[in-house]
């Protein structure tokens, strides 16, 4: 019997060095895939209500997003309120009642997301998580929230007051507060997709995971440009051994729909992201969508090559000058290829399927166009329109 004491206690020890997260993991099955939905921010920036809300959530279901995988709907900055005597952070007019709104988006067989920050304040000026981590998950919890976005703004200040010139200690103080949440997250033994928003900051990637992030962003801002938008996703080349099953990297939301992108520059940025393996979250007005838009963020093939089980993120394979070939693997031994131009003209690009290990009979289909093309023999080349991009899915 004391031998048997011994060994108890040996072991409770033994628990008691883990760390909080090996005591407490998520769940494995929490954004297994890079999470799908929709974000208020890039269209509706401030002014974002109950009402936008529940309207995207129905135009998700009735346009056929839902099934194609976009399951989350996300409430960004805006919407808190002060907190009441206890500390217990509240809506504002806007928002009349969380706990409804998430229980109405989950009668749509979706999930709800919110948004808010490790400092005193958000981006917009609205009440932060600081000094009530705990209190705030306990809180969206008790909603039925699923997926948190928190976002560094604020606390950014607070790590230059409190570390003057010295960046590690900065970086530190980003770390813990990042670790912080995520600890309240597990406490409240909800499965929330947790959303790390500190815009790539002190390579992101390296220990996102750490800190119990399921996607981290790695860059700034997008905007509904061009430029904006491939300058964020190609230079996500290099970052794909950061990415797996459950955590990702997030070069930021989709602009697709917005306006101010042709419908090549559009699929380009969708195309990018499904080879980057990055959270796919629509940022426009889901009411009023038209044909092109439907058909971007509805193509089913480009979807799959994002949402691949294996769970890989794809790379750049070649680049000269504007024009690149990414690859992205697939299961079972399929590979997509996306080659973009990038240039002001179109222009054929080539690319080499030997290089690739793909030698004899290739099969392939053109994502885009939707339809078979080949068999192909060692190489390929495609007419690429300007700014455009030709996506394949290839298999010996």
């Amino acid at each position: 019997m004391r031998h048997k004491a011994l060994v108890q206690r040996s072991i409770l020890i033994s628990l008691l060095a883990l760390p909080f997260c090996a005591l407490h993991a998520q769940s494995p099955s929490l954004a297994a895939t890079p999470p799908m939905g929709w974000n208020s921010w890039n269209h509706f920036a401030g002014k974002v209500s109950d009402a936008d809300v529940r309207a995207a959530a129905d135009a998700i279901v009735a346009s056929g997003m839902r099934d194609a995988g976009y399951i989350y709907v996300n409430i960004d900055d805006t919407w808190e309120g002060q907190r009441d005597a206890q500390g217990n952070i509240q809506t504002n007019s806007k928002f009349p009642d969380m706990k409804a709104l998430a229980d109405y988006v989950h009668s749509k067989g979706l999930k709800l997301g919110i948004y808010s920050s490790p400092g005193p304040k958000t981006c917009a000026g609205y009440e932060g998580s600081y000094g009530h981590e705990q209190q705030d998950a306990d809180t969206y919890a008790k909603w039925g929230i699923d997926y948190l976005k928190y976002d560094l703004c604020s606390y950014g200040k607070m790590m230059k007051q409190q570390a003057p010139g010295d960046p590690q200690k900065q970086w530190q103080m980003m770390h813990q507060a990042y670790d912080k949440m995520h600890r309240a997250l597990l406490h409240t033994h909800r499965p929330i997709v947790y959303s790390l928003c500190q815009y790539g900051w002190d390579a992101v990637w390296k220990w996102g995971p750490q800190v119990g992030g399921n996607l981290w962003r790695t860059t700034g801002d997008i905007s509904d440009n061009y430029d904006r938008m491939s300058l964020i996703g190609f230079s996500q080349a290099g970052l794909a051994r950061y990415a797996a099953p459950g955590h990702w990297n997030d070069p930021d939301m989709l602009e697709v729909g917005n306006g101010k992108m042709t419908p090549d520059e559009y699929r380009t940025h969708m195309s990018l992201w499904a080879i980057l393996a990055a959270p796919l979250l629509a940022g426009n007005d889901l009411s009023k969508m038209d044909e092109t838009t439907r058909s971007i963020l509805m193509n089913k093939e480009v979807i799959a090559v994002d949402q691949d089980s294996l769970g890989k993120q794809g790379d750049r394979l070649s680049a000269a000058g504007p024009y690149e070939v990414w690859t992205k693997p697939l299961k079972d031994g399929a590979l997509a290829i996306a080659l973009f131009n990038r240039s002001e003209a179109v222009y054929p690009i080539t690319v080499d399927l030997s290089s690739l290990g793909l030698s004899g009979a290739t099969h392939a289909r053109d994502l885009w166009a939707h339809k078979d093309v080949g068999p192909l023999q060692n190489s390929y080349t495609a007419v690429v329109p300007r700014h455009g991009v030709v996506l394949l899915r290839v298999s010996r």
